[in-house]
């Protein structure tokens, strides 16, 4: 059965007026004969795609043709890519419409002056240099899969489409909550500065809550919206991970009195903080965090999930298993796995996708999409750490090279400036900056019986994790809670044949997988650590240590293993 993607593509920005450009499109790489045909949104180097071409191809072409009616033509249109790799150009009807960089990032583009009543044609290139100075992720920058890098998702690889909106439209309005003064705001930017006016209307468990309507100041406009407690005694109006209970928002815009667009959105109201004992806190309460390393990739579509309901489904698999969130890996994810997450109470951590060599041009390529990734990353509530650098990657010589470690601070306050309200872990893994909110460790140990002994505070500035050490040179330890950010990776002898491995020492059967678990998570527990992270969800490819399968059905009693992470 062919997969196809056609919910909405942005639900956590959604408009009513919209047309899915998903589906088939005719082809080509290098030559531009367009004598394939594939399915959008999934990359031709998987099966999903209808291709299953895994021979490198640099540049690839695709064409379809879309109608358009009378009455879409009296409004403006945006044309919106959730992802593309890496250097996207867009032509419609021949014109050229947008060009972006950046394989994760959405983008869009007003096509309305280039569009026409009837039949019209969109053309898209995409080239991907495999460049490691450019941010690939875990894609593979060799042409082939290794060691734990995997096959690339080359051109399009999320979903396309259309919306439609009157004489201008909003581009942004991520909100930011304030449990202590039990509000929130952000700032509103439009596409064109024309609009003049705002209505917001929020509703919470189904009842209108507030109604609010404010002049605009141009493209940026600031804004704070109060809201009333129903209770003063108990906090029973904001977001936990027991209690995942969200506002829904909808920004209407006017100009000159008439409305021009509306959008729909929601969010929680949470805080997400570290106290004066250096305690993460969740709305100003201790919080544990149990989370699983999730890099999210399917046997038959790479990084493409083949569906919105496998996304939740993995959610599902994943708090059965005892986890109450997630580590999303190397990736900004399909948004709609975020969106399940605020609906189901899962916390996540958003990552930034590495590029492996460092010079300027990788410097400014990183900056520009974790800028993006945050722009995106905001509109959610499940996630409340972001990670702008993994295990040195990309700066290999961050350790010792003051230019490396000031890239990788000006990372930290360039998170922190586009968003304060989540903490940060600047360089996850080892080799830590001392500008970090969480010192993270990964540490793939066959067993944690030296665990205490080995991660104290009086241990952090001098303690090598595996091969690397903990801090940074002259960027001592400095009171910032400590995350066991990776572990396990255990993989079951039986799996390991053509190339595949996991971590370390191979579990000889189930008995022995649950027992050093066991072991693994009694230690970390007994650590002075804010949380721990498992090492991983799913098997991808040639590496076999998920607690899933690829096919991301379980390999082990789920409600055992709930028992042992629920420690």
């Amino acid at each position: 059965m062919r997969m196809e993607r056609t919910e909405y593509p942005r639900p956590q920005f959604r408009r009513d007026d919209w047309m899915m450009l998903n589906g088939e499109w005719k082809f080509a790489f290098e030559d531009k004969q367009f004598d394939k045909k594939i399915i959008v949104p999934f990359s031709y180097q998987y099966e999903a795609s209808g291709i299953g071409e895994t021979e490198i191809h640099k540049t690839v072409w695709y064409k379809r043709t879309f109608k358009i009616t009378k009455e879409q033509m009296r409004k403006r249109a945006l044309l919106c890519f959730n992802g593309c790799n890496y250097e996207t150009d867009v032509w419609v009807n021949g014109e050229h419409v947008a060009k972006h960089f950046g394989a994760f990032a959405p983008f869009n583009a007003d096509i309305t002056a280039s569009m026409c009543e009837g039949e019209n044609e969109i053309c898209v290139r995409c080239i991907d240099s495999y460049d490691p100075a450019l941010p690939r992720g875990k894609q593979s920058y060799k042409g082939e899969p290794f060691a734990c890098w995997y096959l690339s998702n080359g051109g399009i690889w999320q979903s396309v489409w259309i919306e439609f909106f009157g004489e201008d439209c909003m581009v942004e309005a991520p909100i930011t909550p304030d449990i202590d003064t039990f509000s929130f705001g952000g700032e509103i930017e439009t596409l064109y500065g024309e609009a003049d006016e705002v209505e917001v209307l929020v509703s919470f468990e189904g009842n209108t809550v507030k109604k609010q309507r404010f002049s605009l100041d141009g493209k940026y406009t600031r804004y704070t919206v109060r809201l009333q407690e129903r209770d003063s005694i108990h906090d029973d109006m904001y977001w936990e991970p027991q209690a995942p209970r969200l506002f829904y928002v909808d920004f209407r815009l006017f100009k000159n009195g008439e409305e021009v667009d509306e959008v729909h959105t929601r969010f929680g109201m949470r805080k997400i903080s570290v106290d004066e004992q250096g305690q993460i806190c969740l709305n100003n309460k201790p919080l544990y965090q149990r989370l699983i390393l999730d890099q999210g990739y399917w046997k038959e579509s790479g990084l493409t999930p083949p569906s919105a309901e496998a996304l939740k489904q993995d959610i599902l698999m994943s708090k059965e298993m005892g986890f109450n969130g997630a580590r999303k890996h190397q990736k900004l994810e399909d948004p709609y796995w975020y969106y399940y997450a605020d609906e189901l109470g899962f916390l996540t951590w958003c990552e930034m996708p590495s590029a492996y060599y460092f010079n300027e041009k990788e410097m400014m390529a990183v900056t520009k999409e974790w800028q993006e990734i945050i722009r995106v990353a905001k509109y959610f509530t499940s996630v409340i750490t972001y990670v702008p650098m993994n295990e040195s990657w990309g700066v290999r010589k961050v350790f010792t090279d003051p230019s490396q470690q000031a890239f990788a601070k000006a990372l930290y306050y360039t998170t922190k400036a586009s968003d304060a309200s989540r903490l940060v872990s600047t360089n996850d893994g080892w080799e830590n900056l001392s500008s970090t909110d969480v010192i993270s460790i990964h540490d793939y140990a066959a067993n944690g019986d030296h665990f205490q002994e080995k991660y104290s505070k009086e241990t952090y500035n001098d303690v090598y994790p595996q091969w690397k050490k903990l801090m940074a040179q002259k960027n001592p330890y400095e009171g910032q809670p400590v995350f066991f950010s990776e572990f396990g990776g255990i993989a079951m002898k039986r799996n390991i044949n053509n190339g595949n491995w996991g971590y370390g020492k191979d579990a000889e059967d189930n008995e022995e997988f649950y027992d050093r678990l066991k072991n693994l998570i009694v230690n970390i527990r007994a650590c002075n650590f804010q949380g721990y992270c498992y090492t991983q969800l799913t098997d991808i490819q040639q590496e076999v240590n998920g607690l899933l399968d690829a096919e991301h059905k379980p390999k082990f009693d789920t409600e055992r293993i709930g028992e042992l992470f629920k420690m």
